[in-house]
């Protein structure tokens, strides 16, 4: 119950706030809400982030499919290592992405520094797509990789005895067994770009999370719930299309057989070409940032105060990160443990609520608790403590699907027989299950840990004032073309915190069932 509050509180403050809004703030600005809402700018908006939407998901989709299948289903060198390269976008988080592309360009950018060239820097929604398409990239690729190991070969060898061609296999058998990845994969990616923030604001392309973001600063915090509102509607609309796309989807066998693993197809010819797309994928969404970064943290002058600014910086990331781990794992394990074990309505929707926190855009939930803590408890208000609450409420999804899956391996007579020879509740699951859940649990905290890390608009908006964290310090120094070498200090800290927390998923997912 405490997280289904936590969750729908500030939801539901926000939808409030504009079904009943504060009369001295439409009354001083005299702004009815239907002047609020249909607006022309509104509408560019909403057209700006479907659009945005549609091409990441399109230029993801194009990447990811024949990524995933080379790296799955073919003989192609190295794949083990592309497979590695392809996660690996994962540790540069959207807005460092964008700091990355667009400090390469213009007059003062890397580009020109190095060669005398002063190429155009990436903006607008070009920019937009650039970066969070190659951020989100792995999300996708991720979702497919292990859809295509499962798929049966049989389906695939029936459609040829029957005459089909190998192109003729893949759209007709092979990409309708993908469809569930796809979703799931979208589901992600489209969530991500409907509340990216930072990314939007370094390239100048408006979305409504940017506008959000720009009204929240204004006097009038009605006309801020209302693009909040929408915001969330636009979210829940892309929660339930993937709902609906998904039902009475069945690609499960009719008749009796065994499944059995795919022979890998050789590429012959075809071998120098997709090593060649792989390893320019892999040099523009990880060796370019990378390298990028590497520039500028060498042209900048370290000094002590920088250094100290750094370790502030990471202090403070780390006091709310780690606790945010630590309770949203803690969070979750009943929620997962419930799912699991007593499969129920009220156990089902316990899980969507958590979901619904995650799909929730940062910066409407950031909003709705602004707005419970300044009527509820104003001494929370842009404190740690509302800060910890917010990352453990927002990323109490990515905790509990690592806690459910691990619970798979865990089997229920073990822990009843535990219980049968004298052990309570408590002690059967602390002796039994728990162990075999603490790959999990290592799995969820990281997941978390590292989101927090990375998060920007829930930082921006709810940490204590001078709480600069390594992402606003990135942020608010990448925002100013004139102060590119002043973040990398802050995103070299960023990278080597992220690629440690990638390798240990890695790592340990290798283990959950």
């Amino acid at each position: 119950m405490f997280c289904a509050l936590g969750v729908l509180a500030p939801v539901a403050y926000v939808v409030l706030r504009v079904v009943i809004p504060v009369p001295d703030a439409l009354a001083h600005e005299q702004i009815s809400p239907f002047d609020i809402v249909f607006r022309w700018r509104n509408a560019q908006l909403l057209l700006n982030t479907v659009l945005l939407v549609a091409g990441v998901l399109a230029v993801t989709v194009s990447l990811a499919v024949p990524a995933a299948w080379l790296t799955t289903c073919t003989l192609l060198p190295g794949r083990r290592l592309f497979t590695l390269l392809g996660v690996l976008p994962l540790v540069v988080p959207g807005y460092l992405m964008a700091y990355t592309f667009r400090s390469l360009g213009g007059e003062i950018g890397v580009i020109s520094q190095l060669f005398g060239i002063a190429v155009p820097r990436p903006s607008g929604y070009f920019g937009a797509l650039l970066a969070l398409s190659l951020y989100n990239f792995p999300y996708m690729f991720l979702n497919l990789r292990a859809s295509l190991r499962e798929l049966d070969p049989a389906l695939e060898e029936s459609a040829r005895t029957l005459g089909s061609s190998p192109p003729a296999v893949f759209t007709h058998v092979i990409l309708p067994q993908l469809r569930p990845a796809m979703l799931t994969g979208a589901f992600l990616i489209g969530l991500h770009v409907i509340a990216d923030f930072g990314v939007v604001s370094i390239m100048n392309f408006d979305t409504f999370s940017f506008a959000l973001f720009q009204q929240y600063g204004m006097p009038n915090r009605t006309a801020a719930a209302w693009l909040a509102l929408m915001v969330i509607v636009m979210a829940v609309i892309f929660l339930a299309t993937e709902a609906l796309l998904l039902r009475g989807l069945r690609l499960d066998r009719v008749g009796t057989g065994t499944h059995r693993m795919r022979r890998r197809a050789t590429l012959g010819w075809w071998t120098l070409p997709a090593i060649a797309l792989l390893t320019l994928l892999a040099i523009v969404s990880v060796g370019v940032p990378v390298s990028t970064i590497a520039y500028w943290s060498l042209r900048c002058t370290w000094s002590l105060t920088m250094l100290q600014d750094v370790r502030d910086a990471i202090m403070n990331s780390l006091s709310g990160s780690v606790p945010a781990a630590i309770v949203a794992t803690a969070l979750a394990m009943p929620i997962a443990y419930m799912a699991r074990r007593y499969p129920s309505k009220r156990s089902f929707y316990l899980e969507r609520v958590a979901y619904l926190g995650f799909a929730t855009p940062p910066l409407a939930f950031a909003l709705g608790l602004i707005f419970v803590a300044k009527y509820t408890a104003t001494v929370l208000e842009y404190s740690l403590f509302l800060l910890v609450f917010a990352y453990s409420m927002h990323f109490l999804a990515e905790a509990v699907g690592p806690l459910r899956n691990s619970l798979y391996r865990a089997s229920p007579r073990i822990e009843e027989a535990a219980r049968s020879l004298g052990c309570n509740g408590f002690t059967a699951f602390w002796r039994v299950t728990f162990p075999v859940m603490r790959n999990g649990i290592i799995v969820a905290c990281a997941l978390v840990f590292l989101s927090c890390m990375k998060e920007l608009p829930l930082t921006m908006m709810l940490a204590p004032h001078d709480f600069h964290t390594l992402a606003y310090d990135v942020y608010s120094y990448a925002a100013d073309d004139a102060m590119f070498h002043e973040a990398a200090p802050y995103a070299v800290a960023i990278l080597l915190v992220s690629t440690g927390l990638v390798t240990v998923l890695l790592m340990r997912g290798r283990k959950l069932a």
